[in-house]
């Protein structure tokens, strides 16, 4: 009986795609060679990955909160899923300008280059993704090759960036320490619109309802990817999630992301 239980059990797993791996969590790593206080404080991430596979596929997560808030996190959909994942911290506005905050998120990414093979993850395989103002950083680190050219890192060695609802123009906050309001918009070198190119890798773009979105957020995407494919970008894709505002469409983009990593790597797409 305990033979067919586990047969059962194997079964499922093959069948529903549910990994019987192990997996662990090794938090607060620091990734920054700063010595100011705020940056020892800050900028730490959490590898979560599994203990007995090695080339796994690797999603840097970079956390949403508007660039004044937030903490690093591992999203429990891309769990248990032979995944590496990386969730990481960043030095907060107005603390620091946004110039910090970027240098921050390019130096977390140099850092994923560099050691997650120590973490069974495959440095060829790194996809960048983030909700919100993650974002917004995983677009900018995209399109403006210099902030991890100034780590040695090619941006273009990145798999694939995929925001989550990410901000086109210059972000709010930003204008916000510019003594500019949320809905006077710009778009200034802080904007990842300023810097549309047709040679980076694919890039998913993925928002909310338009109706429901925070300040025109699906709009702003949607002049984005137009903007991409008029420069020559043939693997830029933009996905609306009708009924979903800024909050609740997380929890389907991860689905989007997936299918989209499947395909890259070669594998079966779920539908």
């Amino acid at each position: 009986m305990k033979k067919l239980l586990l047969t059962f059990v194997v079964a499922c797993l093959a069948v529903t795609g549910i990994s019987a791996q192990t997996y662990v969590q090794v938090s607060d790593i620091s990734y920054t060679r700063k010595t100011d206080a705020y940056a020892k404080e800050r900028l730490k991430l959490d590898v979560y990955h599994p203990t007995d596979i090695s080339d796994c596929p690797v999603v840097v997560w970079f956390h949403g909160g508007g660039l004044e808030a937030g903490n690093k996190e591992i999203p429990q959909q891309l769990k248990e899923k032979g995944l590496v994942v990386v969730g990481v911290n960043y030095r907060l506005l107005p603390k620091v300008t946004i110039r910090e905050t970027l240098d921050d998120s390019a130096e977390a990414v140099a850092w994923v280059f560099r050691h997650i093979s120590e973490y069974g993850g495959d440095p060829r395989k790194i996809v960048v993704s983030g909700h919100s103002a993650g974002g917004y950083i995983a677009m900018l680190l995209c399109l403006n090759k210099a902030w991890l050219r100034a780590y040695d890192t090619d941006a273009d060695d990145v798999m694939m960036y995929v925001p989550f609802s990410g901000q086109a123009v210059t972000h709010y906050n930003v204008r916000k320490m510019q003594g500019l309001s949320p809905l006077q918009v710009t778009i200034d070198e802080y904007a990842p619109i300023y810097w549309v190119r047709k040679d980076c890798p694919p890039f998913v773009l993925i928002c909310g309802d338009r109706e429901l979105e925070l300040f025109g957020r699906y709009d702003e995407n949607q002049y984005l990817a137009r903007m991409m494919k008029l420069v020559g970008h043939q693997q830029t894709y933009l996905y609306e999630l009708d009924g979903h505002g800024h909050g609740t469409m997380v929890g389907p983009s991860f689905h989007i992301l997936e299918t989209h990593l499947n395909r890259m790597l070669g594998r079966q797409v779920n539908p």
